[in-house]
């Protein structure tokens, strides 16, 4: 009961495109899906990618690795984002960001993420009132990265993750399977970042590419019962930022990612005979998989075979004009396959940068009419804590 109850609740807030739920459907529905959200608004401005995107303050969830060729000793970015408002008005999500340099070759860096799923009025299958509850979600991490070469970095991350969708109302029964619990787990993320200054006519253009692994650890338990697997993913990205002159230049980016997360009704799900194994047998199997091989299986367990496979990953491709390093106009398109969840939207985005201060806005234009996400606007505040101190201290 417990876990229908769990992925009910968040196919219902809009987590995918719950508008469009048919039999043949198989989207991948994993524990903690609100850490798969674009917090920031440059991301979300060029379609939710950043894995090879030139380095930022929200480096953190994107891809770590690039803080080591950030230029600022050190900075602060704050993050917020009021979710699906085309269906609740409650639902945010808030992500704070920081990282130091120690010195031109590494860095440390972390972050905070806060997903408030407003009050959610919780019933049993029968449609008894259970009461009345403010989920919410949240994870802290922190992250190494490092410079292997003069045009390749490294990073490390060690993240907590913590989940409580009844947030104390009573739950408990006569039966354990119903009561419900707060889950949390361990995960880590690896990440690569490799950028190349290349001499044109008009300057000197950055190629870049960005490899990471993300969420990958144990599982999460809302009973004690069975077990979810986390967002485990892979995203790979690719850069190219073109300067036309001394103040104008433009950006070309591209990610595509996966989940590394296996299909619930995976092909490898069978007993010591061989036999497909369906109902309760099919769910026991599922919740005692494990996370390693879960990810292994995720590359080749779809039900439809290499096509469906295909079919999970996600690309998005993002233009970003800058004029003078201050004023940013971006475009963004970020794609889902119709039957792993439909999510498909155009964004845009602006941003205003000065020596200590940045504000970044996006916006998102979904491409199909009952998409949650469509109007969504997501809003970031990026200080350069060492500039502020240096301004400062020139003061007195």
């Amino acid at each position: 009961m417990k876990k229908l109850l769990v992925v009910s609740l968040f196919v219902c807030l809009g987590v995918m495109n719950v508008f469009a739920v048919e039999k043949e459907l198989n989207p991948l529905i994993t524990a903690m899906p609100s850490l798969t959200i674009s917090p920031d608004g440059r991301a979300s401005g060029l379609g939710d990618i950043g894995a090879a995107t030139s380095t930022d303050q929200n480096s953190q969830h994107w891809n770590a690795a690039k803080y080591a060729f950030i230029n600022s000793k050190g900075g602060l970015s704050v993050n917020y984002s009021p979710w699906l408002r085309k269906l609740v008005k409650d639902i945010n999500l808030a992500y704070i960001a920081g990282y130091y340099k120690f010195d031109d070759l590494q860095a440390i860096s972390a972050s905070f993420t806060y997903f408030s799923l407003g009050e959610v009025n919780l019933t049993d299958y029968s449609g008894q009132d259970l009461g009345h509850a403010k989920p919410n979600e949240f994870a802290f991490d922190v992250a190494y990265s490092r410079k292997l070469h003069d045009f390749i970095s490294m990073s490390a991350t060690l993240r907590f993750m913590y989940s409580d969708l009844n947030n104390g109302s009573n739950l408990s029964t006569s039966d354990a399977s119903t009561e419900m619990k707060a889950a949390w787990t361990m995960a880590a993320d690896i990440g690569f970042y490799y950028r190349q200054p290349l001499e044109i006519k008009s300057g000197t253009s950055l190629l870049s590419v960005g490899l990471t692994l993300n969420n990958l650890g144990g599982k999460m338990s809302y009973d004690d019962i069975t077990k979810q697997f986390i967002p485990a993913s892979i995203r790979l990205g690719l850069g190219y930022k073109i300067p036309f002159n001394r103040y104008n230049s433009l950006g070309i980016y591209a990610d595509v990612g996966k989940l590394m997360v296996p299909s619930r009704n995976s092909k490898y799900a069978k007993d010591d005979d061989g036999n497909e194994l369906t109902g309760q047998k099919l769910n026991e199997w599922y919740s005692e998989l494990s996370s390693v091989k879960g990810i292994f299986y995720s590359f080749a367990d779809a039900p439809g075979g290499f096509k469906e496979e295909m079919q999970e990953l996600q690309p998005g491709v993002g233009l970003e004009y800058s004029y003078n390093q201050q004023f940013f106009g971006r475009l963004g398109y970020s794609y889902e396959n119709y039957y792993k969840g439909n999510r498909n939207y155009f964004t845009l985005g602006a941003g205003f940068h000065l020596s200590i201060f940045s504000l970044d806005v996006s916006y998102c234009i979904a491409t199909v009419s009952t998409n949650p996400l469509d109007q969504t606007l997501r809003f970031t505040l990026g200080f350069d804590v060492a500039g502020i101190k240096d301004l400062v201290s020139n003061k007195r």
